[in-house]
């Protein structure tokens, strides 16, 4: 009731004695998923119970604090030392001469257990608490086996140390020792944290780029009060139809409109364009671009999460969780590898305390700890969404927003393209291209008539015609009796002269002799072109000509995508001579043109029966029902809300071009994902008997659980660093 009324506690207005209400519209609460099980939502940060891994934040903020990168780093710095203190003990026992153990007596042992339980209890203390969930969610997974691993090599070593005469003989060598495994445990403990500290920086990098869009928004802006009072507030505190004052040099705060004054504007963050543009009142304008020269007031539009910057993020990020349709393999592969694995640890373990060489039960526990440790699938699990996540940032910086990783899967298998005319192939603004005239008279002249009685009309062709006019320096002069005649064109007194702008019929029915330009209105018309005769006094003068011009860009486009194999089919709802004149200098395969939002959805519809992958491409409210439809849906930056919200794709800067960077980024990241998901497979496949002891005759020794720990980080970072070469990918 009171705006001018403010205070910073809660209360009641001291005026009207109602509650005050905040100023700052309440932030969208932050909820966490899991990358790899988006079905996964919690309101607080944790641990997916699936897979194990850390949920991430559904929204994205400038501010937010990488704590899982952090804490990982801590533990990881944190065991380092201690874990190369322990292994250096315990590879002194088998240095001959040395007599590390026979030096220090009892206190090897438990010197080694005081090194090692840090490590393991608290710097690998998640590692069984994930193992832990996944056991009682029946969700098997790369945490089961290491826990399994880890906590085997420990609690045997902790049985060992403090209930040696319980042993088995079958566990003892000839000195009467049984092995500790103190060093295996923390070592293997020290290489996952080394895995995980490289996974979430790398995870942490894919998004760099989506906080640094959000940081190009200001974060206060100047807002105009009723009495004209200017304060700086919050860019949170803003709302819709505030009055902001922009001055030279800031950014844009928010999304909205010019109201007064003129500028030019740096708006590359959004178009790419690296041209500043002018503006003027009634221009739109997009919050964190940057006003060069002129300061605006500007009326607020658009705020918080629902400015084009912040949409843009959060299209990204949720693209970025998402899954392609190849992850349900490695999902199904994975959640039977793990049962299996441990089937064949036991395995393991039961050969070799049969047939191996004393002590055979240490062998055989050592085999069973590395089968479990090296058959590790988080390589297999990062092998799609970490392609997918660097993929789509990818993506991003090159104006292409990826909605989903479904899209980007399907993309590669697109044979067939639908297009819609007017704002994707052509600017979708009508423009003055041509005046002609009749002899003795200039084009300025004619122009100078044309324009002075469209001035006076409403009519889309008519505001282009003015707009083509005041380009050339051409002023309107003034006009009476003004008259549009439906169908026809219009008429008028400018200047005490009658003056007619339309078609044949018009001319024809006041008895003007438009034939001198019969021939030039007929080839311009075969272009697509909308052309009015003009005539003064009873005497034609000549004729303007408007069309929709073809982007500068669509050319290059049309041939890009031809040569990547796809059919382009336009769909219009113009009419056939346009469409076609379009279509012939596009060099376009098929033409549908007095095409209905229906018409389209259905011709989507056949192709698919037909058994295409139907990409379609569009910027309106009537393209919409057709993108919802197509396997991919793709939509021009510069088009309607409704448009976007439709597509699966949307192109920022509005270039037919963008699309053939979709194509290619797509056929990158699936070739990304099939080389990781190969080298997963190969590397579990082949780790595995390798671990058992399959090589055991041939090199007379098991392999190491270190070792195996230290492959499995190793095919970890593989992955992780296959998937990043897709940022470093041209497009």
């Amino acid at each position: 009731m009171h705006p001018e009324v403010k205070q910073d506690q809660p209360g009641e207005c001291p005026k009207c004695g109602m509650t005050l209400e905040a100023t700052t519209p309440p932030k969208r609460r932050t909820q966490y998923t899991c990358p790899m099980h988006p079905e996964i939502i919690q309101d607080t940060p944790g641990d997916c119970p699936k897979c194990g891994m850390t949920l991430e934040p559904m929204t994205v903020a400038s501010d937010t604090d990488d704590g899982e990168f952090k804490a990982m780093s801590r533990r990881f710095w944190l065991s380092v030392p201690l874990s190369a203190t322990v292994l250096l003990l315990a590879m002194g026992e088998m240095v001959p001469g040395l007599g590390i153990r026979d030096f220090l007596g009892a206190a090897f042992g438990w010197i080694q257990f005081a090194l090692a339980t840090p490590v393991v209890l608290w710097c690998g203390g998640f590692a069984f608490q994930r193992g832990w969930k996944s056991v009682v969610n029946v969700s098997p997974n790369m945490w089961t086996l290491i826990a399994l691993g880890v906590g085997a090599a420990y609690g045997f070593s902790v049985f060992d140390l403090l209930l040696p005469d319980l042993l088995p003989a079958a566990f003892k060598s000839a000195g009467g020792h049984a092995p500790l495994y103190f060093e295996a445990a923390a070592v293997i403990i020290t290489l996952i944290l080394l895995g995980q500290v490289l996974e979430t920086r790398a995870r942490g990098q894919t998004s760099k780029a989506l906080k640094s869009l959000l940081d190009l928004a200001p974060p206060t802006a100047r807002r105009i009060g009723r009495g004209d009072d200017e304060e700086e507030v919050s860019v949170d505190a803003l709302q819709a139809d505030d009055r902001l004052r922009v001055r030279p040099g800031e950014k844009v705060p928010v999304d909205g409109e010019i109201i007064e004054g003129h500028s030019t504007l740096d708006e590359s963050m959004i178009t790419g364009e690296p041209l500043p543009q002018e503006k003027g009142v009634g221009d739109t304008i997009t919050g964190g671009t940057v006003n060069q020269t002129g300061s605006f007031v500007m009326r607020a539009a658009r705020v918080g999460e629902n400015t084009v910057l912040a949409r843009i993020v959060d299209m990204v990020a949720r693209a970025q969780r998402s899954r392609a349709p190849i992850q349900g393999l490695a999902d199904k592969v994975a959640g039977l590898f793990v049962p299996a694995v441990v089937v064949a640890a036991i395995i393991a373990f039961v050969v070799w305390a049969l047939i191996g060489p004393a002590p055979a039960l240490a062998y055989a526990l050592v085999a069973a700890i590395s089968v479990l440790i090296i058959a590790c699938p988080c390589a297999l699990g990062l092998a799609t969404p970490m392609s997918v996540m660097v993929g789509v940032g990818r993506g991003a910086r090159e104006g292409v927003l990826i909605r989903d990783a479904e899209a980007l899967e399907l993309m590669e298998q697109v044979d067939v393209l639908l297009v819609d005319k007017t704002g994707t192939l052509t600017e979708g603004k009508p423009k003055l291209v041509a005046v002609e005239t009749t002899s003795g008279f200039q084009e300025s002249d004619v122009l100078q008539w044309v324009a002075s009685l469209e001035n006076a009309s409403e009519h889309p062709l008519a505001r282009s015609i003015v707009a083509g006019a005041a380009e050339r320096g051409i002023k309107p002069g003034s006009v009476t009796d003004f008259d549009s005649i439906t169908g026809k064109g219009v008429r008028g007194t400018v200047d005490g002269h009658a003056v007619f702008i339309g078609n044949a019929r018009l001319m024809e029915d006041n008895g003007i002799d438009a034939a001198a330009l019969s021939d030039v209105v007929d080839k311009r018309r075969a272009r697509g072109e909308t052309v009015m005769l003009a005539a003064v006094d009873g005497a034609l003068i000549g004729a303007v000509a408007v069309a929709d011009p073809i982007k500068e860009s669509t050319h290059e486009a049309v041939r890009i995508l031809h040569d990547a194999g796809l059919r382009l089919i336009m769909l219009t709802g113009d009419n056939e001579k346009t469409a076609q004149a379009v279509a012939e200098r596009l060099n376009i395969d098929e033409v549908h043109a007095g095409a209905l939002p229906e018409d389209k959805h259905a011709l989507v519809e056949k192709l698919q029966s037909e058994g295409r992958k139907v990409a379609m491409a569009g910027d309106g409210v009537n393209d919409a029902p057709a993108l919802a439809k197509a396997d991919v849906g793709i939509a021009m930056g510069t088009g309607t809300d409704v448009a976007m919200e439709s597509a699966r794709i949307t192109l920022v800067k509005g270039d037919l071009r963008g699309i053939a960077k979709a194509r290619r980024l797509s056929e990158q990241s699936m070739r990304n994902i099939r080389q990781n998901l190969f080298f997963a497979f190969i590397y579990n496949g082949a780790g595995v008997p390798v671990a058992a002891g399959v090589l055991y005759p041939l090199i007379g020794t098991l392999l190491s659980p270190m070792l195996a720990a230290a492959a499995m980080s190793f095919s970890s970072v593989s992955v992780i660093s296959n998937a990043l070469r897709l940022s470093r990918t041209n497009l």
